[in-house]
């Protein structure tokens, strides 16, 4: 296997997927490009959709919210609505599983940064294990979850 993405790799005989890889058979956490590795499971994806509500930015998440390529997506999508001075938003992880620390460091990032500009995030039915992950590491504080869409986007008024 040679694709073209790939560097040889000085170790060994087999081929690697990203320049900053020095081990064989070790996928970065960054590849080409998502999908394009052949026999690589359980890779991690992430639906984005956004819509507008009211003038507050709607981010419905469904997937893993965790370190690779979704939370990637996701980074590049909330710098994308913040750069475009949209920092009312709510994302509504009901269909986001699990997080990890990286992707908590993620949200309070982009608190942050929306809080700044005069907004925040609002947290829409985050799952249990979110909402306990966050209380166990103490920043569920810094978050308002709603249950109700409606209630969520009408906080903002």
């Amino acid at each position: 296997m040679s694709p073209a993405h790939c560097l040889s790799c000085f170790l060994s005989q087999d081929y690697l997927s990203c320049p900053r890889t020095v081990t064989k058979r070790y996928w970065s956490v960054n590849p080409v490009a998502p999908g394009s590795i052949p026999g690589r499971k359980g890779v991690a994806t992430l639906d984005i959709d956004t819509k507008t509500l009211d003038g507050v930015k709607f981010v419905k998440l469904a997937g893993r919210l965790s370190m690779g390529p979704a939370l990637d997506r996701f980074n590049a999508t909330i710098i994308e609505l913040l750069g475009q001075g949209h920092s009312k938003i709510v994302l509504d992880l009901e269909a986001v599983p699990t997080i990890d620390s990286s992707g908590i460091g993620m949200l309070v990032r982009h608190l942050t940064t929306a809080k700044q500009a005069g907004g925040a995030i609002r947290l829409l039915k985050p799952s249990k294990f979110t909402l306990q992950t966050l209380k166990m590491v103490g920043l569920l504080n810094l978050f308002t979850t709603y249950d109700d869409e409606a209630a969520a986007v009408s906080s903002f008024q």
